[in-house]
Formats: C-alpha cells, structure tokens, sequence
C-alpha cells in the first residue's frame, strides 16, 4: 500500500476489469440506483448486465457485505443500509474495512464509490485510510512499480450531478492531508525525533510559503516554556515548540490549533510497562493531524488567521529526566508539583493554549491530543472525546464528525467538580489526578483550560484521540477530516462549507454577510 497513489478522477474512463480490476461500493439502496449504462464500461466484457443484477440480489449486508462479480478482478461490496445516531451516514469505517479486505489487486485499480453528495467527503477520507504510506517490509523496497488507484464518484439522490473539478481537488488535498497524518504516526521514533518531525513541519511550511517559528531546548527554558521542557530535557533530540501562522487579510478572528507532538512516550522515571510501551511512537497523533489539516485547509483557501501549534518532545529516562515531585514553571506562570511524570501532554499543552492565549491573540484555541487510556473507555475505539467550554462547540464538533468520518462524543465538563484532583500542598496543582475513578479524561482536559483560565471568555475545545488514531497496528489520521469539517465555514473551499456543522448548504447572501462580518463564528 506504501506505493500506491490515489487519484480522484470525475470519470475514470472505461477498461476491462482483467487489465484494471475494479471494485464498486456503496449502501445496497443507493447501488440499486446505478442504470447499467453507467457501469457497462468499465465491466464488460466480462460482467453482463445479469450478472450485476444476480450479485446485487445475492447482497444481504450485515453490516457489510461483498459479491465477486469476475473472478477476483471486479468486486461488488455493500455498506450498512442503516447507521445509529452516533455514527457517521457514510459508513466511514466500514469503508475502510471493506476496501482493505475486498479491492483486487495489481498495479492499476478503480474503485466506484456510490454515495450522496453529503457523503462525498467522509467517504474520500475513509478511503485514503485504507492506503497507509510507510512500510519498511523489504519486499516493498525491491518493488520499483508505482501503483494507482482510481477513485470516481457515482452521486445519487439530490445534487445528483458530475463531481466538480474543484471538489476533486478539495479530496486530493483532504486524503494527502490524512495520509501524511497517518504516516508520521505510524513512523518509530528511531526515525520520527523531534528533529524529524520538525522537517516535516518545514516541509509543509515551504509548499505553502509560510516559515516556521521555532524556539528549541534551552530557549525553551529561557522564555519560560516550562512544561515542554521538563518533558523533553531528557531526550537525546531536544524539544520544541513550533508554530505555522497562516494570516490572510480581511481575516474577521485568530484561530489556533495545538498539537501533542510526543514522539516518543516511555513514561519518563514514571516509566511504563512492556505491555503498555509499544504503539507509544503514536502519541504524536494530535500533531500530526493538525500539521495534516493545516496544509490541506490552507491550501483550499481559509479566510482567517490560523496558527498550528506543535508541541514536540520525546518523553524520555536518563540523568536529566523531570522526577516526581518536582515542580515546573509553566508558560502560564502557574506552577505544577510533577506527581506523575507518565501524564505529560497536558503539560506541553499547556504551554501550548497558554502561547496561543498570550501571544498569538486567538480567539478559538483547539488542542488534540493522544491524551488519555481513559478516552478509549470513555467514547470509544472510533468516537474521540470532546471536552469544551462551550455546549454549541461540543454540539458542533458531534455533528462534524458525523459528516466527516472522524466521530466524536462529549465528555463531561464541569471544572468545579473536577478540578480540585489536580490540588497540591505545595504548588498551584498536581499534573495527575488523585482519583482514577473519577472523569479522567475530563479531568486532563480541563488541566489544560486551567491554564488560559475557566473564566477565559473565548473558545476552547480540546480534542482527546487516543483511541481513533490507530486501527490495530494502522494509523488512521484521525482528526485530519474533523479539523476540515469543523471550520469549514471559514474556508473558501464549497465542498468544506459543506460539510462544516453550521448545516445550512443555501445560504442567501445577508448570511453570506452576516457570515464574513467581525467575529465570524463556527456556531
């Protein structure tokens, strides 16, 4: 799969299935819908038109199901025809499963993916997952031949029309993003430092015309970056705050997404266990996502000021390790009595709101982050958790990920009963909890509002995907698709207005002026 590029094509043109084998997907309702005439070309010689209509009538999707059409180069496969509440309409997930148990393969492929125009984005992002780009297999590195997949869009239902060129580019720009997310979590540490990772940022600040500002190791200290310090200082590659500002004129509001960018999470002298340690190289999952995001969003044209916050650090063992009961100066001010140094994103996190509040001026803040265990408890393996200030934020970002594919659900939010886990005798709080039985996941988010403030009057929202940012042994770049979705209506991009919570797809032009005025807001 690491070789393999994707390709969103309005019409993927005709072919025998035994040169390029082909797989059709979509709810059994919507595959009903499809005449024959517009599959005929890409089908025959070898599927008739009978045989299509015997695989659709064999199709008893529970939840999914599949049909070979030609041997094993044409395939029908079927998503759930109905999903729960909480789950996205496209069936994102199932999609992926399907794609990665059911495409033929070879060297050049097509996949015909029928859906309704809402699902259009969710679906693209849902099959960008199911080709991960990093491999170290060597086997793969003696293959020299580029593989293609083709992707073309049968719409049915309303708006039933061609996909436009413009929105084929909005996919293109939304599944790189994803699979970029997707490879530098799946990328070990040995490879993905923080200097890695910092290329990458680069990287991405080059094709987009935007220089990075970066303060490493001990300037962190110097300027008061406490708590990303005390958790990279140990660590052969020094940490660092990083910053992408995208500040276009006629923005009406400063937005900043912050990133966990943890490269590598041993625990530190809190250290974990052999069990629990691998898979740790994706606990720079929220960093990855949003530097993802933000080259795809940006990239589609964003209205607003945007500034992605990455903060990178390897939490690391050796003579220079933050111990337990130490205590950090935080970017803050506020001070932290370190009672477990295995809680360490809220700690650069912290930082990282806390950069954003003072001086970056934002008037939103979001952060994401592989926080917590808890989470996976909590929502889910799919559903990340949200933990806002604001119940139309909490309510938006639940319905961003049913249009997206990256689902989300609300954890409780209720610092006057919470915070007080966090109380210490000798500091202005702990870094972890007393009680583990009590709302963890709420419980470290809400350490990192305590440090722009509970009275702080703009909005945050703190993303935790510990769970949804792998799929067994797979990244999924999870968070790439619901970042897009969620400030959509910022963007200058359609099919992102779109999907975007706000909901309404036919504005007139007093809400396109409401819409841009001061203070434009996501709600």
């Amino acid at each position: 799969m690491a070789n393999v590029q994707l390709e969103f094509q309005a019409s993927a043109g005709e072919a025998d299935p035994q040169s390029r084998p082909v797989l059709v997907l979509g709810q059994l309702q919507n595959l009903h819908r499809l005449h024959w005439s517009q599959l005929q070309g890409k089908l025959q010689p070898r599927v008739s038109e009978e045989t299509w209509q015997a695989a659709l009538s064999t199709l008893n999707p529970n939840p999914t199901d599949s049909c070979p059409l030609y041997l094993n180069y044409a395939t029908v496969a079927a998503l759930p025809s109905r999903v729960s509440r909480h789950n996205s309409p496209s069936a994102a997930q199932f999609l992926t499963r399907l794609i990665r148990n059911c495409l033929p393969g070879g060297v050049n492929r097509c996949i015909l993916m029928v859906c309704e125009r809402a699902e259009v984005f969710a679906s693209a992002c849902a099959i960008a997952r199911a080709f991960p780009l990093f491999t170290h297999r060597s086997s793969a590195s003696r293959r020299t031949e580029k593989k293609t997949v083709t992707v073309e869009f049968f719409l049915v239902g309303q708006n039933n029309g061609p996909v436009e060129v413009e929105t084929l580019k909005c996919l293109e720009s939304a599944t790189e993003g994803v699979r970029l997310a997707a490879r530098i979590v799946d990328t070990p540490c040995n490879e993905m430092n923080t200097d890695s990772f910092l290329e990458e940022i680069r990287k991405v600040g080059k094709d987009l015309g935007i220089v990075p500002t970066v303060f490493r190791d001990a300037e962190l200290k110097e300027k008061g970056f406490g708590g990303i310090y005390g958790v990279g200082k140990a660590a052969v590659h020094p940490p660092a705050i990083a910053v992408l500002s995208h500040t276009p004129e006629g923005a009406t509001q400063t937005i900043a997404w912050v990133g966990k960018g943890i490269v590598y999470d041993t625990g530190g002298l809190s250290i974990k266990g052999k069990t629990t340690m691998p898979g740790m190289k994706r606990d720079c999952g929220g960093a990855a996502a949003i530097l993802g995001a933000f080259k795809a969003t940006v990239k589609q044209g964003f209205k607003d000021n945007l500034h992605a916050v990455f903060c990178l650090a390897e939490n690391s063992v050796g003579p220079n390790a933050t111990r337990p009961d130490d205590i950090h100066i935080l970017y803050s001010g506020k001070t932290v009595e370190i009672n477990n140094t295995d809680a360490e994103g809220r700690l650069v996190l912290a930082d990282g709101v806390s950069y954003a509040c003072k001086d970056l001026g934002a008037d939103i803040i979001l952060d994401m982050a592989t926080l917590t265990g808890a989470q996976g408890i909590a929502t889910g393996k799919y559903h990340a958790a949200v933990l806002t200030n604001n119940e139309e934020w909490e309510r938006a970002c639940v319905k961003a990920g049913r249009n997206c594919g990256d689902l989300v659900h609300p954890l409780v939010y209720c610092p006057e009963l919470h915070f007080s886990e966090f109380t210490s005798a000798v500091a202005d709080m702990k870094n972890s909890v007393a009680d583990r039985d009590n709302s963890p996941s709420s419980c470290a988010g809400l350490f990192i509002a305590s440090h722009i403030g509970f009275d702080w009057p703009g909005i945050w929202v703190h993303i935790d995907i510990a769970a949804p940012v792998h799929a067994g042994e797979r990244a999924t770049g999870y968070g790439v698709a619901l970042l897009l979705s969620l400030f959509g209506r910022a963007s200058e991009d359609p099919l992102l207005n779109m999907v975007s919570p706000l909901g309404c797809n036919g504005d007139s032009a007093d809400d396109d002026m409401e819409r841009d005025s001061k203070r434009r807001r996501l709600v």
